[in-house]
């Protein structure tokens, strides 16, 4: 699991994801945006909850996604990451 979002927040037109982030990059972040915050309901040091309608850029969601990503496909064993490549 790399990405989470609560359909009824999008449906309140406030649309939210949690994306694993590396714990330094993660504190970086939440002081830069006000629309990143500790992962609601997620591990604080390891997750981040983004707003979709903030200060957050297009540009960096979809970088913080693929970071997500890769965190936790590096975190699979090699057998099961030949199997998704």
């Amino acid at each position: 699991m790399f990405a989470l979002s609560s359909l009824s927040q999008w449906e309140k037109n406030e649309p939210s994801i949690n994306l694993k982030c590396d714990p330094e990059r993660a504190m970086e972040l939440r002081v830069e945006y006000e629309g990143i915050t500790p992962g609601y309901h997620m591990s604080k040091v390891h997750w981040n909850t983004v707003s979709v309608n903030s200060d957050v850029p297009l540009s960096l969601l979809k970088e913080l996604i693929d970071h997500s990503y890769e965190l936790v496909f590096k975190s699979l064993t090699k057998k099961i990451q030949a199997e998704i490549t």
